[in-house]
């Protein structure tokens, strides 16, 4: 399979982005040209709070599964591992930042951990598990060498060269098929529903939700409203000034009342309320 550029992905999800980088230095990196069609970028955070002072980060997820060697962030979840493996979350994603820490993150294409690894999509969805539990164990303790404050193109290379052992000696067409759907789906705003996907590549309905079971482990639907909540907020964080309702219809809400009860839910205040403390 030759190298992929096309985008799996946006760079949103962090809310209220200005106030995270007050607290919270991240960089991001491009991944290798070896692993660019499973791999779509690279992350790092390093955070030094003062004594007594924590900060509540909170991220809207991509429908893709994030491998990261973390030092410091003291999730509960991770039961004494630095590497771990996050599925695709379904709900936001909370963190409470506190001390010092540092953690050097694998951001996969949607579908990219099951290519390269075989392992059940369905069965990560809303879990955090040790990497031990899904890589070969040489892969896992080449990552689990990286040491806190190592610089992040290093970071990168090293994270580059342990997971160069997963890639598979031929394509996967099924796959490839995905990352087009996929593609489609992030960047086409006229995309509202889960049939028209299905219509612009030729499937059924029916095969186009196995394709995403198989990969991703959340179906298509949910895909597509999570990349248009994704738009929201960007817009939302960004300054837009106009009518809710005009934003909501324009990344497919035609009932305000729904769209602000998916927006509430997922984000946790009303759209009203984002839009007061972004701004």
């Amino acid at each position: 399979m030759p190298p992929r550029r096309n985008a799996t992905s946006t760079r949103a999800g962090i809310l209220r982005p200005d106030e995270f980088a007050r607290h919270v230095s991240m960089q991001r990196t491009e991944t290798s040209e070896v692993l660019a069609p499973w791999v779509e970028y690279h992350w790092t955070l390093a955070w030094d709070l003062p004594d007594g002072t924590t900060y509540p980060s909170a991220v809207i997820p991509h429908p893709a599964a994030n491998l990261s060697v973390e030092h410091g962030a003291g999730r509960a979840e991770a039961q004494g591992e630095v590497v771990l493996v996050t599925g695709v979350t379904t709900r936001r994603f909370d963190v409470e930042v506190v001390g010092r820490g540092w953690v050097h993150g694998v951001k996969l294409r949607p579908g990219g951990l099951v290519a390269l690894t075989g392992t059940d999509a369905k069965g990560l969805v809303d879990r955090t598990v040790p990497a031990r539990d899904v890589l070969p164990v040489e892969v896992h303790d080449a990552l689990a060498a990286l040491a806190p404050g190592t610089p992040t193109t290093e970071a990168t290379d090293l994270a580059c060269a342990a997971l160069a052992a997963l890639v598979p000696p031929a394509g996967e067409p099924s796959y490839d098929l995905l990352l087009h759907v996929v593609e489609h789906m992030l960047t086409d705003r006229s995309l509202l529903r889960a049939d028209q996907v299905a219509e612009r590549h030729g499937l059924s309905r029916r095969a186009l939700e196995r394709l995403f079971a198989r990969y991703v482990g959340v179906g298509p639907k949910w895909v597509l409203a999570r990349y248009r909540m994704h738009d929201v907020v960007t817009a939302l964080d960004d300054g837009y000034a106009g009518s809710l309702a005009d934003l909501a219809a324009a990344y497919g809400w035609f009932d305000q009342a729904h769209f602000s009860r998916d927006f509430t839910a997922l984000v946790g205040v009303p759209p009203s309320g984002y839009r007061s403390t972004a701004r």
